[in-house]
């Protein structure tokens, strides 16, 4: 995993129903390693992402603008690590993700405890790193999901698989799950083969570009705009029922 970090890479995402899913692992077999965490391949990811009041983020992203970013704190469960996240999409496609460790960080409340010297650090990367300051920050969205992990053979991708995904608006209060909703992500330093593009075209399975954010955002959210993840929405529910 080390050496597959791609911390500035090309992203393609998936939705596939569960039901699909050990074909997919079984076919992938043959190309892929399987992270392995205190003898676990599946994960726990408990994330928080943060907004503007008038959720900025979340809107440049229905917008359409190319240049836009998410900003989350993640805790990795198993490994017991806590970072906070700024992932940057540019307007060539491209994913670029800087972060720290926020080790005091309580996900329930979205705050990061008592230390002044981590509280500056926070505000600093903030500001250092993103196009936003800390004090017009709250936050906004909570996400619980498992996730798989895939490095193929060749170390030039790294695949991740979440699925039992569960968002949670601090917000609004509404909570939504897909229980048979798993969402795929290919990460590449650019457009190199990949094998797993071949098995998920066997199986009829398509590039789909979805924001957990987003879609999380706009199903938690009455009354905000949300045209743009309507039919994406709709997709999705209509894969899982068929």
């Amino acid at each position: 995993m080390e050496s597959v970090k791609l911390m500035n890479r090309i992203d393609t995402k998936y939705a596939v129903p569960l039901s699909v899913l050990p074909a997919i692992l079984q076919a992938a077999q043959a190309d892929y390693y399987a992270q392995q965490i205190d003898g676990l391949r599946i994960a726990t990811y408990d994330t928080m992402y943060y907004d503007t009041d008038t959720l900025d983020m979340y809107i440049r992203h229905h917008d359409r603008q190319l240049v836009r970013q998410k900003i989350r704190v993640r805790q990795y469960v198993e490994s017991r690590l806590t970072f906070l996240e700024i992932k940057k999409k540019n307007n060539k496609g491209r994913t670029k993700k800087k972060r720290i460790s926020v080790p005091g960080f309580e996900l329930t409340a979205g705050t990061f405890g008592e230390s002044k010297r981590e509280i500056w650090s926070v505000e600093d990367f903030i500001a250092a790193k993103s196009r936003y300051i800390w004090s017009e920050l709250s936050p906004h969205l909570s996400t619980q999901f498992h996730r798989i992990t895939l490095v193929n053979k060749a170390k030039t991708e790294r695949l991740t698989i979440d699925l039992d995904l569960v968002w949670h608006n601090v917000v609004t209060g509404e909570t939504k799950t897909f229980p048979e909703l798993v969402i795929i992500e290919l990460k590449r330093d650019g457009n190199v083969p990949s094998p797993m593009t071949g098995i998920l075209l066997s199986q009829r399975v398509h590039p789909l570009k979805i924001s957990k954010y987003c879609i999380g955002t706009a199903l938690t959210s009455p009354g905000l705009k949300k045209n743009r993840f309507k039919d994406k929405i709709r997709r999705i529910e209509k894969m899982l029922n068929a």
